[in-house]
């Protein structure tokens, strides 16, 4: 089965209906929600009728919009109490033991009230989490992440593990546009965290029962578009068989922020970039769902 995701649902009305429209018009069956917006309820209420079909992800949020712990954020705002920390001093600071207590606490206070706030929107009480930029690989929150999961006795069955397959990309590579080095640089950070949380919490993982996935979006990330996908696809299909994994994850990024007062409340200059800027290659990710599902549920 291949999971058709999109990240950052609820983050805006507007953005959030044009991930909507992926589910109507095409292939899209997974989306993320933003646990610190505050236009969530509205955005889950807008899908209702919808939610159940869909695969429903906490989106740990350490970069866009506020904290849901306020004050109790410290260090990781700015002035304005807007998330402010970036992903290497995240990880830079979990190598330093008397700052990693300090942002610690604060960082596992967040973890837990954006899990319990989401709560309500998880299909048969069952926890899936990601985060927003992948934060959730860092050390500093992943080990957060799974003492909020113990403490509270959480029901989790999937957690996004971004490990990209290189061979899918290298076997693929002189057809496929948007290719960026500093993606690859992204994808083995990302495998690296990845393949340390795995081992510290293997046995966790176990008996939680955590579904396995392969995953593809970080090395295309930005340019999911509906070729590059497709070529992609039968050597993805060639390593589940391999590794005996019967499912996939395809991230994608279809929720463009094109409302002029939705644009005004953008908090983080990346994601400024990468849903406003370049709202046209968010229109092309759409595109690609809307292809890779034909349009049936019209």
């Amino acid at each position: 089965m291949i999971e058709y995701h999109a990240d950052d649902y609820g983050l805006f009305p507007a953005q959030s209906r044009h991930i909507a429209d992926c589910y109507y018009n095409g292939a899209l069956n997974g989306i993320s929600i933003m646990p610190n917006s505050p236009y969530l309820k509205e955005c889950m209420e807008a899908i209702a009728d919808i939610r159940k079909n869909l695969a429903v992800t906490v989106h740990l949020n350490f970069v866009e919009g506020k904290p849901l712990t306020g004050d109790k954020a410290g260090r990781l705002t700015d002035k304005d109490g807007n998330f402010n920390i970036g992903f290497g001093k995240l990880l830079l600071v979990g190598f330093v033991p008397v700052l990693r207590r300090v942002y610690y606490k604060a960082i596992r206070r967040e973890v837990e009230a954006q899990l319990l706030a989401c709560e309500p929107y998880m299909n048969d009480g069952k926890f899936r989490i990601d985060g927003h930029v992948h934060y959730h690989m860092l050390p500093l929150i992943f080990d957060a992440v799974m003492d909020v999961v113990k403490k509270n006795n959480l029901q989790v069955s999937y957690i996004r593990f971004p490990r990209e397959e290189l061979d899918v990309y290298r076997r693929a590579s002189g057809k496929l546009k948007g290719l960026k080095p500093i993606n690859f640089v992204k994808v083995c950070v990302l495998n690296a965290l990845a393949s340390r949380n795995e081992r510290k919490y293997r046995d966790a993982l176990v008996s939680l029962n955590v579904e396995r996935k392969l995953f593809m979006g970080v090395m295309l990330s930005g340019h999911m578009f509906y070729d590059n996908v497709k070529e992609c696809l039968p050597y993805a299909a060639d390593i589940m068989a391999d590794r005996g994994l019967s499912d996939m994850e395809i991230l994608f990024h279809p929720g463009d922020v094109s409302d002029n007062e939705e644009i005004l409340e953008v908090t983080s200059k990346d994601d400024y970039d990468f849903l406003v800027d370049n709202k046209a290659n968010r229109e092309k990710e759409a595109e690609a769902l809307r292809k890779f599902g034909g349009g049936l549920r019209r």
